[in-house]
């Protein structure tokens, strides 16, 4: 009779020499057959079943070797002992405890065979030694169990030669999927490759089994490529995968790249209900991950939860990190406490994925809340961590924060600064105009080798920008042409930042260096502030012009730092000109609104020069349509500031805009209910407008 691994339940072979025989009262009896279900991927234990007897025969007798009063398993028993023979009941408690020992003494002799072949040298010689100290009581069953214990690659060819030559097994195939298995222990795939060559050449034909090993060794050896060759070979080879197999693939053609059929597969075990282990949803996770649909993630994590799926630590893991890139820190707090919650504790890859997806969505205080708790942990933190940290505290203005970082990163003496992490130390001074800290950071930073890059004397310039040090901005300005350095876009406008912020005494100094940097900025720069008489129409050209040259993730810095700079020169005509000019390129969209009960000025994304400017220009709409139209105001209006602050000044947009409507003597109050939003009504401001209208004609 034959029988299968790694398949559906099926009986082992007859054999001439049982493993072991129970009690009985005739001495002439046939040996019985053993069923047994035999899986070689199962732990060692359970290997235990292949030796298991399936029923309890009364007419069998009790073999020489194995005695009533002392089993001996040995392959050289003492002298010879008489047969006795006596019937038990096989419902008695003693046969159970027969059984019992019997099946425990047999099994702990081929464990420690299986031992011993693992220890001993890997030559024929020693193998063919230690298994005939075994004796010749060593059956096909015995075999199979031995190899499958064994864990020695080299040692475990030379065995499985042995058997095949001496035990003539009826089903050679297992015995070749049991030593492939002791290679996937190893993670040894060129070994149990070449096996499938010699089991070919041998005329051996694989089964489903072989292919399962093949390709679960092939998934531990980080080789999913390798596992996709072995699977599209099965039906070649006349095997067809079952639903564990097909599972499993899922996994290995999405880490194989194949994306496409990895999902395909995924959709068919979803409609046929195949068990899918956690390794496979990890890699689907992987998959949506890489593509960008992190709600995809989200999904795979409740099938799993609704099909009764416990997610693993590497799981959450994944999940963190896909929310970490979606830039969804909400999501990877709730995934945080569901670890928790079951039972999880938090590991080094946790703490990583917390790190990157707090501070690359600027959380700080979460962000330090886990870099704290790794380091009472006494978890390290790479370069990539510490500069993750340092990134988030330049961009939120944590000043302080970023100096104990940095100094806790120079003591750890795992890891040292990079190019990038003296970047952001330099900019977080830049940004709050701490100038001998920004310098002192450069210096630091040319001693450990790394040369400035054009980011780094961006953020000095602007620091110098902030100290009013005009100076120091012009000799920045030619250290990085002397570099070799090519200004962008960003260093432009970084310029004209500092235009912004520089006396009108001393901006003339600074039009050279716009003007190298960036011509047609410093064209148009020259004509706001020289306030050269040109054509109509001139002026509007080159501002489109300049528009049209830069990218369209710096264009509303460049027209709200021009508006600017048109404010503090007292050039309010040029000022609403650009801003008409942002307004037809759609760059500043959706400043005013509409409705029935309210009409509304938006003024969230705007520079203070530029938020002036549109109020200035929203009054004389208001004025337009109620005193010249005859229009009917809503209820309501509204102008939102937004209710944040800079983050390097302790003032935000609504906090100017407070003490400007004050100045104007609008009605507009702050809104008890609506942070950032300043209302009035209809008839408020009605009555304020009639009045700067006779107050206009009255100084006129």
């Amino acid at each position: 009779m034959s029988f299968h691994l790694y398949s559906s339940p099926s009986s082992l072979l007859h054999d001439p020499h049982p493993l072991c025989n129970l009690l009985s009262a005739h001495p002439k009896s046939t040996p019985r057959s053993f069923l047994s279900t035999y899986n070689p991927n199962s732990p060692p234990f359970h290997s235990r079943n292949l030796l298991q007897t399936s029923h309890v025969s009364l007419q069998e007798s009790l073999p020489h070797e194995t005695q009533i009063e002392k089993p001996k398993l040995d392959a050289n028993p003492p002298g010879p002992t008489p047969k006795r023979y006596a019937w038990v009941n096989p419902n008695s408690p003693r046969a159970s405890q027969l059984r019992r020992k019997s099946y425990d003494s047999r099994y702990s002799s081929l464990i420690k065979l299986a031992e011993s072949l693992d220890a001993c040298p890997p030559n024929e010689a020693d193998v063919s030694y230690e298994l005939t100290k075994f004796g010749s009581n060593l059956f096909e069953q015995d075999a199979v169990v031995t190899l499958n214990n064994m864990t020695n690659p080299e040692t475990a060819p030379l065995v499985l030669n042995h058997l095949l030559g001496t035990l003539e097994p009826t089903r050679e195939v297992i015995l070749y999927n049991v030593t492939m298995k002791v290679f996937r222990k190893s993670k040894d795939l060129e070994r149990s490759e070449k096996l499938f060559d010699e089991m070919l050449q041998r005329g051996v034909k694989p089964d489903n089994a072989t292919f399962t090993t093949l390709i679960s060794c092939a998934r531990q050896c980080g080789l999913p490529k390798r596992a996709v060759e072995w699977f599209e070979k099965m039906p070649s080879f006349g095997c067809e995968p079952d639903n564990v197999t097909l599972a499993t693939m899922i996994d290995a053609y999405g880490r194989a790249g194949n994306v496409e059929m990895a999902l395909s597969l995924y959709d068919r075990a979803r409609t046929e209900k195949w068990r899918i282990d956690p390794v496979t949803f990890s890699t689907l996770i992987r998959i949506y991950g890489y593509s960008g649909n992190y709600d995809g993630c989200l999904n795979i994590y409740e099938e799993m939860k609704s099909l009764g799926v416990k997610p693993n630590l590497v799981i959450y893991n994944r999940l963190l990190d896909s929310m970490g890139k979606a830039k969804r820190p909400w999501q990877a707090t709730i995934i945080h406490k569901d670890l928790i919650s079951n039972g999880f504790e938090p590991n080094w890859s946790t703490y990583a994925a917390l790190i990157r997806a707090y501070g690359r969505a600027r959380y700080g205080d979460d962000a330090l809340v886990i870099y704290r708790q790794m380091k009472g942990k006494g978890m390290e933190l790479t370069v990539i961590l510490y500069n993750t940290l340092l990134s988030m505290c330049a961009d939120i203005g944590y000043v302080d924060e970023a100096f104990e970082i940095f100094q806790d990163m120079k003591s750890s003496g795992t890891c040292d600064p990079d190019s990038w992490t003296f970047s952001s130390l330099v900019t977080v001074y830049s940004c709050c105009g701490r100038v001998s800290e920004a310098e002192a950071a450069l210096r630091e930073m040319r001693e450990a080798g790394f040369e400035p890059t054009l980011f780094v004397l961006t953020s000095l310039i602007q620091c110098y920008g902030k100290a009013k040090q005009v100076d120091d901005v012009v000799r920045t300005f030619e250290q990085v042409l002397e570099l070799g350095i090519e200004p962008d876009d960003r260093f432009c406008g970084c310029l004209l930042n500092v235009m912004t912020q520089t006396p009108k005494e001393e901006i003339g100094k600074l039009i050279g260096c716009v003007e190298k940097a960036k011509p047609k900025l410093g064209r148009v720069v020259k004509m706001l502030i020289e306030e050269e008489s040109c054509e109509e129409g001139v002026f509007k050209k080159e501002a489109s012009e300049l528009i049209d040259s830069i990218g369209s993730d710096v264009n509303k810095a460049y027209l709200n730092c021009l508006i600017d700079l048109c404010v503090n020169l007292n050039k309010l005509e040029k000022a609403c000109e650009i801003l008409q000019l942002g307004l037809e390129y759609d760059i500043y969209s959706g400043l005013q609104s509409k409705s029935a009960t309210q009409w509304s000025l938006h003024l969230k994304s705007l520079s203070l020069g530029a938020a002036l400017t549109a109020l200035h220009v929203w009054m004389n709409d208001l004025s337009e349509a109620a005193l010249v139209s005859g229009e009917e105001f809503p209820p309501l209006l509204g102008i939102n500031t937004g209710h944040g602050k800079h983050k390097y000044s302790d003032k935000g947009l609504a906090a100017v805009f407070e003490s400007h409507l004050k100045e104007l003597d609008a009605p507009f109050h702050e809104a008890p209910d609506k942070v950032g939003w300043f209302l009035t009504t209809s008839v408020a401001a009605k009555a304020w407008l009639e009045s700067r209208r006779l107050s206009g004609e009255v100084s006129a």
